[in-house]
């Protein structure tokens, strides 16, 4: 398989499976509702997030909100194409942590063209304290960012048969 056909994997398989799990939450639980998976530590919950990541900006007016985000989201992306073609052009890694956060941000941009907010459902916990809910796409970001910040840089050499 050649590596642009791996990293096009990577950012659809990130699409499908943050959709997907958005679908089957959406349609299966109602606001408010929680099912408990690991007791005391993880539920699935279905909660809107009109705001950024774990609730920034979600209290700014709609307008606002609406303009800082497509704002932010055209900076985000532009900055990924940019490393994608210039900074880490030749970094297989760093282009597969690019795809992650890619397919994150658009599985995210879907809800927002798509439902005005953010689709979360991933609750962790302990005792009083909950994390911010957040979704496949958010983890897939984190993820990204994660390998970007540890990476060992690689060359690309040719295609991977």
């Amino acid at each position: 398989m050649s590596n642009q056909k791996r990293l096009i994997g990577i950012f659809l398989l990130v699409v499908i499976i943050d959709q997907g799990s958005k679908f089957l939450v959406h349609n299966s639980l109602a606001p408010g509702d929680s099912i408990p998976i690991i007791p005391n530590f993880f539920n699935l919950v279905l909660t809107y997030n009109p705001g950024a990541a774990f609730g920034i900006l979600a209290n700014l007016p709609d307008t606002t909100r609406y303009i800082a985000l497509a704002i932010t989201t055209i900076i985000a992306l532009a900055a990924v194409l940019y490393f994608f073609v210039r900074d880490y052009k030749d970094d297989l890694t760093a282009k597969m942590a690019l795809s992650l956060i890619v397919g994150g941000a658009v599985g995210n941009i879907i809800d927002r063209v798509s439902l005005g907010m953010v689709i979360d459902f991933l609750d962790f916990y302990y005792k009083d304290y909950h994390w911010p809910a957040f979704n496949a796409a958010d983890s897939a970001i984190c993820l990204g960012v994660i390998i970007l910040f540890f990476r060992k840089p690689t060359r690309i050499t040719g295609t991977v048969t």
